[in-house]
């Protein structure tokens, strides 16, 4: 949609070097079919060093705490250099994604940025993003047809069953709460 907008507006991806193969090779099919780079990013090498000496490659089972600080690195930090003097970023953000997502505005304040972020697609439900992606032919990651409605990080992401939450397949081990990395918190809506 965006690129139908404008063939020029910059896309960047979190690479945070535990994505899944299909979520690469998804990138792959966007960039040939849309001819498009994306801007990726990573996170700081000596920073992902640290926190796996410290805790260890797989610190996010262990606590709410340590799963926070993991995405912290390879999610946060990234996007906060990304969103670095922007005046404004737009997300896929949706209300039917959760129910701690069904206030999503399609406008607000990310105080954590200091940008507008918009959130254009905030009242499409699921069967519209399908309907749009069917009849654009857009490309998406074959995991969605394995069962996966949320995908992140590979460790960090499984699939649901039918009936299942939407969110119930990210950080599943954790019991209670709210099922988000931190990339879309500190928001006030304009």
């Amino acid at each position: 949609m965006l690129l139908g907008i404008d063939p020029r507006a910059s896309i960047f991806v979190l690479d945070t070097g535990r994505l899944h193969q299909e979520t690469y090779d998804l990138m792959a099919r966007m960039m040939s079919r849309y001819r498009m780079h994306y801007e990726v990013l990573f996170p700081s090498a000596g920073a992902v060093q640290e926190m796996v000496r410290d805790a260890g490659p797989n610190l996010f089972y262990a606590s709410v705490e340590d799963r926070h600080r993991c995405c912290g690195v390879r999610k946060v930090e990234p996007l906060r250099r990304a969103l670095g003097g922007a005046a404004a970023w737009i997300t896929g953000l949706r209300r039917a994604q959760s129910p701690d997502r069904s206030g999503t505005p399609f406008v607000e304040w990310d105080d954590g940025h200091g940008a507008i972020k918009a959130n254009p697609l905030a009242d499409w439900p699921d069967d519209q993003v399908w309907d749009y992606l069917r009849a654009h032919r857009v490309p998406y990651n074959v995991l969605h047809d394995r069962g996966f409605v949320s995908i992140g990080c590979a460790p960090c992401t499984r699939a649901i069953a039918p009936g299942e939450d939407p969110r119930a397949g990210r950080w599943w081990w954790e019991q209670d709460t709210a099922k988000e990395c931190g990339l879309h918190v500190s928001a006030n809506v304009v």
